[in-house]
């Protein structure tokens, strides 16, 4: 199937080392996606949070009101529902607390007619690490200028 990447979380690769990443649904409302084929989310500074009865849950995401919606238009902030299977959330779950773990989304992209998330298991950079990750950007780019 074909992906089409809506939105990055440039941040979180940034901020982040990202090591295991799963695929998650999400539970939207109807204005919502339609907003997210309009291109109108970020990511900036959203995360995942897991509750105690093993949900999965999208917090901090902005998905713009939809523009012709009319008064039952979707709040932009509110909490979404990831669906995620019972051993993929235990998984995460025992990452999170045993190692240290965050938990970050780092795309939303339309696969077929569905809207997925691309979730990470990621730990902190050091401020030493950022510099090293601007120092290899600022290479790369000028490796690609020469040529």
């Amino acid at each position: 199937m074909n992906e089409k990447i809506i939105s990055s979380n440039k941040k979180a690769y940034f901020d982040y080392t990202l090591f295991d990443k799963f695929e998650a649904g999400i539970a939207l409302f109807g204005t919502e996606i339609k907003s997210i084929r309009n291109n109108a989310v970020n990511l900036k500074d959203s995360y995942i949070k897991i509750t105690d009865n093993l949900e999965a849950y999208l917090i901090n995401c902005h998905i713009s009101a939809y523009e012709f919606g009319n008064i039952y238009n979707h709040d932009t902030k509110r909490e979404r529902k990831l669906l995620l299977n019972k051993k993929e959330i235990l998984k995460i779950l025992n990452k999170f607390k045993q190692e240290k773990y965050t938990i970050v989304p780092t795309k939303i992209y339309l696969k077929g007619k569905w809207a997925k998330v691309e979730i990470a298991l990621a730990k902190g950079k050091k401020l030493y690490d950022k510099r090293e990750s601007i120092k290899k950007k600022d290479l790369e780019r000028d490796i690609k200028r020469k040529f």
